[in-house]
C-alpha cells in the first residue's frame, strides 16, 4: 500500500506514533481486502494518506459543533502534583467527577483549584489505590522502567497485540452476501456497547465498510455530545437499560453477527450476559484499558491515563513548565480500534470455515507497550503540524475529521440523533 511521504510532521512524538498510526490503519485496510477476497470481490488499492490518518487520529482538534471547538478534558481530568510525584485523573463523565470528589471528601462543588490543594497533601500511590477501591479514575505518574518492572506493566507486555480466542460454541449464522467493492459488509449486524474511544473507533471503521451497526447506552449515563457526533458516524443509536431489559438484549444478540463491548473483564457475565448462550458462533470484540490478566486487568482506564502510568507522559513532556505531556493524538485509543476492526473482520473470515465463536480482544495498555519497545525515537522531534484542515466532512454545523481510508470521502450518514432509534435491527 502506497503511503505519502513525510508522515512524521503530522503525528511528531518521541515516540513512533506514525508506525502505531499507519500500521493499524494498514492492517484494517488489508483485513477488509481480506474480506473482499473471500467473497469474492476485487480488492481496493487503499493509499494510506498521513494528513487523513493524522486527522482521523487527532480529529478532536478538527472537530467544530456550530462554528465552536471542543474541549476534549473537562476541568478536573488531569495531571496534578501531589505530595510525592504525580498523579493524573480522568473526570470527563459527570459519575468520574462524582467519584473523584468523594475520594477527596470535597464537595461538588469543587473546583480545579480545590482539588489541586488536596491532592497535593496526598501520596501519589494513595490516590491511585483509593481510586480503584472507589470507581474514580486516577493513577501514580510513573518512569517507563517502574511500568515495565512492575506485575501490571509485564501483564501488559504479554501476548499479542490482538489475541484471538477460538470459543466450543458454534453456531450457523452466515447469510446471504449483499456485499459490494465498497460496502463489503452489507448484511453483517454489530452490536456496539462502547464507549471512549477504541471500541467506538472500530464499530465505526465496521460501519464504514457498510455494516450495519446498532449502538446501545444507558438511559441513566448519557454520553458526551462531542464525542457521540464524532464516534457515531454511519451507526443507529438506542437506549437500552441492558440489565433491565435482559430479553431484548438477547434478542438482539440473537440475531447479530458481532457483539463489540468495552466494559471491563467480567462485568457484563456478571450482569448475566454471556454472549455465546444468547448467539452461539458470535464474534465478540472485547476492548479493555489494561488487559484481561495480571493485577490491574478488573480497573477503569482510559488512553490518557495509560499514557501516565506506563511512563508516556514522562517521555512526551519537558515542553512548557511541565515536566509531563502527551502523545499528539489518542493514539493508544484509535490505534487499538483499527487493530480491533481488523481482528474482528479475519474472526468473521475464520467462522465461516469452521462455524465456532471467537473473542477477540484488544488492551490500551498492551498497545502501549508495543509503543514503549518500537524502534524510531525521535525525542528532539518538532511540534506536531496541525491537522490538515482540508481532510474534514461537513453536515449542518458539524465538521468532523473525514474517513480514515482515503477511498472513502465520508462515513454513510453523520451521527443521528442521540438515542433516536429504536433498539432493533433494521
Amino acid at each position: 500500500m502506497p503511503v505519502a511521504a513525510d508522515p512524521e510532521s503530522a503525528l511528531a512524538a518521541t515516540l513512533p506514533v506514525w508506525s502505531l498510526a499507519g500500521g493499524s490503519v494498514a492492517a484494517f485496510a488489508r483485513a477488509a481486502n481480506r474480506w473482499r477476497a473471500a467473497h469474492g470481490i476485487d480488492p481496493l488499492g487503499h493509499r494510506l494518506v498521513p494528513e487523513r490518518i493524522a486527522a482521523s487520529f487527532r480529529s478532536d482538534r478538527l472537530l467544530r459543533i456550530d462554528g465552536a471547538p471542543v474541549a476534549a478534558f473537562a476541568e478536573l481530568s488531569g495531571f496534578f502534583e501531589a505530595a510525592d510525584g504525580w498523579v493524573r485523573t480522568h473526570a470527563n463523565y459527570p459519575h468520574h467527577r462524582a467519584r473523584l470528589l468523594r475520594l477527596l471528601e470535597l464537595g461538588d462543588d469543587a473546583d480545579r483549584a480545590r482539588v489541586a490543594a488536596r491532592i497535593a497533601t496526598r501520596a501519589a500511590a494513595e490516590i491511585e489505590d483509593r481510586a480503584a477501591e472507589s470507581g474514580a479514575i486516577a493513577v501514580r505518574v510513573r518512569t517507563e522502567r517502574e511500568w515495565a518492572d512492575s506485575p501490571q506493566g509485564r501483564a501488559a507486555a504479554t501476548g499479542p497485540l490482538v489475541a484471538v480466542d477460538v470459543r466450543a460454541d458454534t453456531g450457523d449464522l452466515e447469510k446471504p452476501c449483499a456485499a459490494t467493492r465498497s460496502q463489503p459488509l452489507r448484511g453483517v449486524r454489530v452490536l456496539d456497547l462502547t464507549r471512549v474511544l477504541a471500541g467506538p473507533v472500530a464499530t465505526r471503521a465496521l460501519a464504514l465498510l457498510g455494516a450495519e451497526v446498532l449502538r446501545i447506552d444507558p438511559p441513566g449515563l448519557p454520553e458526551l455530545p462531542f464525542q457521540y457526533v464524532d464516534m457515531c458516524q454511519g451507526k443507529r443509536s438506542a437506549l437500552l437499560d441492558i440489565r433491565a431489559r435482559l430479553p431484548l438484549l438477547r434478542d438482539l444478540l440473537g440475531s447479530a453477527d458481532v457483539l463489540v463491548t468495552g466494559y471491563r473483564p467480567g462485568a457484563l457475565e456478571a450482569a448475566g450476559i454471556a454472549a455465546a448462550d444468547s448467539r452461539p458462533g458470535i464474534i465478540h470484540g472485547r476492548v479493555s484499558a489494561w488487559g484481561e490478566g495480571g493485577p490491574w486487568g478488573r480497573r477503569r482506564g482510559f488512553d490518557s491515563i495509560v499514557q501516565a502510568a506506563s511512563g508516556i507522559s514522562l517521555l512526551e513532556g519537558g515542553h512548557g513548565n511541565s515536566p509531563l505531556g502527551a502523545l499528539p493524538a489518542q493514539a493508544l485509543d484509535h490505534g487499538s480500534g483499527y487493530l480491533l476492526a481488523a481482528g474482528i473482520l479475519d474472526a468473521v473470515i475464520a467462522r465461516a470455515g469452521d462455524g465456532r465463536g471467537r473473542d477477540v480482544r484488544v488492551a490500551l495498555a498492551r498497545t502501549g507497550s508495543w509503543l514503549l519497545t518500537a524502534p524510531g525515537r525521535a525525542p528532539e522531534h518538532p511540534e506536531p503540524a496541525p491537522p490538515a484542515a482540508d481532510s474534514v466532512v461537513r453536515h449542518g454545523g458539524i465538521v468532523s475529521a473525514a474517513p480514515v481510508l482515503a477511498e472513502y470521502p465520508d462515513y454513510p450518514w453523520p451521527a443521528r440523533p442521540y438515542g433516536g432509534d429504536a433498539p432493533a435491527w433494521t
